[in-house]
């Protein structure tokens, strides 16, 4: 009877044996609870909402490289919404639109083209002036009138170039050595000119009566100039002398020891 209690009470390592793998078991268990909840939402995510197929993956694009393949950083997206229009030094500003802005005596393009109003003068050469001068293209745009291209290049050019002329002579013998002081605009006299009036189909600022100051000897002398009007913010030259005449001369407008005055004016 001994040999048979021997045998029915099972060896103390098939015990320990058991219990260990009892404890595998128990760890597979839970490995496998613990992958069930990380692959199944993703399982779940990767089908569309109405289960139709694989999510497609967004391909993720090749780094762009710069110089010596260095990674080059993305350009940000442009934030502007409209385009400035930009007037280059090879650009004639007559071909651009006009613009409402009144322009100001004290701007380098302004400074400029006096500066070379003042040297055809003291030369006598009227092409010399022609940055001061109203913009043909411009007039053309301008104006409402026919042959308006003709009215420019025969009346307002051939006027202009009669008027550097009879200011070259009013310089006098010591010309040569005359220096300009400035040319000064009344401001307070500008007005704008709408689209309609005096043949134009475009509006401007117009500003009648400004003056050349320069110095000659030792001696602060000027002379007008009859109206200067507007293009994209710019003042220009349209008429020298006089804005209307009686015959083919040239004019000069007002000329004075010292600076002078400028005299209001409403023309056009």
């Amino acid at each position: 009877m001994s040999d048979d209690r021997s045998r029915s009470v099972p060896p103390r390592g098939s015990v320990a044996e058991t219990r260990r793998r009892s404890s595998r078991l128990a760890a597979s268990l839970v490995l496998l609870v613990l992958l069930a909840m990380v692959v199944v939402p993703v399982w779940l995510l990767s089908h569309d909402r109405g289960g139709h197929g694989t999510a497609k993956l967004a391909a993720r694009p090749a780094p762009a490289h710069g110089p010596h393949g260095a990674t080059a950083r993305p350009t940000p997206p442009s934030t502007t919404t409209t385009t400035p229009v930009t007037t280059t030094s090879t650009t004639d500003p007559g071909q651009l639109p006009q613009t409402a802005a009144l322009p100001t005596s004290d701007a380098p393009q302004f400074t400029a083209a006096m500066t070379d109003l003042w040297n055809a003068v003291v030369a006598d050469k009227p092409e010399a002036a022609t940055p001061a001068f109203f913009p043909e293209q411009a007039y053309l745009q301008l104006k409402s009138i026919p042959d308006a291209s003709g009215d420019f290049e025969n009346r307002l050019m051939q006027d202009f170039a009669l008027d550097i002329g009879a200011a070259h002579e009013a310089l006098g013998p010591g010309g040569a050595g005359a220096s300009l002081v400035g040319v000064e605009v009344p401001a307070q006299y500008a007005h704008w000119v709408p689209p309609g009036e005096c043949d134009n189909t475009v509006g401007y600022f117009e500003v009648a009566n400004s003056r050349v100051v320069y110095q000659e000897g030792g001696e602060t002398r000027s002379f007008g100039i009859a109206s200067m009007i507007s293009w994209r913010g710019a003042w220009y030259v349209v008429h020298l002398g006089a804005i209307l005449r009686d015959s083919d001369v040239g004019i000069v407008l007002d000329p004075e020891s010292g600076p002078g005055v400028s005299a209001p004016s409403n023309t056009c």
